[in-house]
């Protein structure tokens, strides 16, 4: 999510204690970028992910404009986070069962703000090498893209724009693929009585006419979703991996535009 917000050119960095999580973030990546049809209608910005305790991130460590932090902050840590902004950058942490926001508005100066009462597990305190030092963590640089990914960002997005503004020329309105119906269940109430000591409480009662007309509902409804489900579904169309493949280009070119998707 925070991917597609950023677009291609931010950076977007993950620290992570445990490696185990890491490699299953990356998976989810991979198989992000190579399946999902979301990944050819936006711009994204791929995350890199470190494992470490990001307690113990190295001091000349670069700064960033927006810091989110999903385990609760002991006090003591709290000015140790707020150093990793840039100036009008804003933090987001736990921090004494308070969600706190944080925007750093000087080099010494910063505003906060409670959000919300929270409960997190807290941060994993850092542990010490046979030196008594903590062990850095490095985060990946931050570097500026060669011009071959660049060439291939602005291709895609003139691609895509064109793709638009000859659909929005026919007509053509772009929509979200339909919703799975959730079933309604209709049941009558029949109010009933019950005395309990010297008061007289209704309470509500289901009966058996009922009961079996909700039976009958969800046999038919399960009839009803076996047959859609027998129809064949045509896929989407991927209309900017078409205009990429019919493109007078070499295929290692094509492959490379399409981020080596197999669809």
């Amino acid at each position: 999510m925070v991917g597609l917000i950023l677009g291609p050119f931010g950076i977007n960095h993950g620290i992570e204690l445990h490696s185990d999580v890491v490699e299953y973030a990356k998976e989810k990546l991979e198989s992000f970028i190579k399946y999902s049809d979301s990944f050819d209608k936006f711009e994204f910005c791929e995350p890199a992910f470190v494992v470490g305790n990001c307690l113990e991130i190295a001091s000349d460590s670069h700064q960033y404009d927006r810091i989110y932090c999903g385990a609760g902050v002991q006090k003591d840590h709290e000015n140790y986070m707020k150093i990793l902004l840039k100036v009008g950058g804003i933090l987001v942490m736990p921090i004494e069962d308070q969600l706190t926001q944080i925007l750093r508005t000087g080099q010494n100066t910063w505003e906060s703000k409670n959000i919300l009462a929270v409960s997190f597990a807290p941060l994993v305190q850092p542990n010490r090498n046979d030196n008594g030092k903590h062990d850095t963590v490095g985060l990946p640089a931050c570097a500026v893209r060669n011009l071959q990914d660049l060439a291939r960002i602005y291709i895609r997005r003139t691609l895509r724009n064109f793709i638009n503004e000859e659909m929005k020329a026919k007509g053509i309105i772009q929509k979200a693929p339909p919703k799975r119906k959730r079933r309604r269940c209709r049941r009558r109430r029949i109010n009933t009585y019950v005395f309990v000591g010297n008061q007289l409480i209704p309470q509500p009662l289901d009966s058996e006419e009922d009961e079996k007309m909700e039976e009958d509902n969800k046999d038919d409804d399960d009839d009803k979703d076996h047959n859609e489900a027998l129809k064949p579904e045509e896929p989407p169309r991927n209309l900017l991996r078409e205009k990429i493949m019919s493109l007078p280009l070499p295929e290692s070119l094509k492959a490379y535009l399409t981020y080596y998707r197999e669809k």
